[in-house]
């Protein structure tokens, strides 16, 4: 059975629809890429599955349950997690207040993530676990974003532009961290620019033009296809 189906899902902004009719469908453990240039609806539909945005019409699906404008929080704990665009890190928390704030196991994890294995998995964070959230550069409150995600123990984990403006070594990490995931079969939706990247980490792709799918498909299937590159992803 699918974890994530997206199904039909319309929304808008005042008058200004954003999605026509979007559709997805995830399975446990697979990585998906949502690609598309700025503008196209990703961030809409993100937002659509979260609960943080209303539904016009269609379902999103989870896990068999419908959560068509459920609440945010309910959405959360039903094992939905985001590392969202721009980090939004707290100024006035530490990095340890973060980890440790944000920690659960609803899910009856194996192998939970804690703190002290972000902090295995990001030594940098470790080095700075008494820093405030305004004191650490944008990498680091990336790698912090991941970690407070990653420590809810979510089903499905959504990473929203993860490596957008940091240097190319912080970039590494976040790709590291991202295979590491993969491999332990953490179910995730990874938007992200570079498509290069991606094809070597996620399963199957899903090409997002104005609120539309134009493309889907697995990453061997892109890789043939560059012109859909070019096309649709400005690359």
């Amino acid at each position: 059975m699918s974890l994530l189906q997206v199904r039909d899902v319309q929304a808008a902004y005042g008058e200004s629809q954003v999605l026509f009719g979007m559709g997805l469908s995830l399975q446990p453990g697979e990585v998906m890429g949502l690609l598309g240039r700025n503008g196209m609806g990703k961030t809409t539909l993100i937002r659509s599955i979260l609960g943080l945005k209303s539904v016009q019409s269609g379902q999103v699906i989870f896990d068999g349950q419908d959560i068509t404008n459920v609440a945010a929080d309910r959405v959360a704990r039903m094992g939905l997690a985001v590392v969202p665009e721009g980090r939004q890190v707290f100024p006035n928390l530490s990095v340890d207040e973060h980890l440790t704030a944000f920690v659960s196991n609803r899910h009856q994890s194996r192998t939970p993530w804690t703190p002290a294995r972000v902090y295995e998995l990001f030594p940098r964070l470790a080095e700075r676990r008494s820093n405030m959230g305004s004191q650490l550069s944008g990498g680091e409150q990336q790698m912090l974003a991941i970690g407070r995600a990653l420590v809810t123990n979510p089903r499905l984990m959504i990473l929203d532009e993860a490596t957008e403006g940091l240097a190319p070594l912080i970039r590494e990490e976040i790709w590291r961290c991202l295979r590491l995931l993969r491999q332990e079969g953490q179910t995730l939706i990874v938007v992200d620019k570079y498509v290069n990247r991606l094809v070597d980490i996620a399963d199957h792709h899903v090409i997002v033009e104005r609120g539309q799918v134009a493309w889907a498909g697995n990453s061997q299937a892109l890789k043939d296809q560059r012109e859909l590159w070019t096309r649709y992803l400005g690359v």
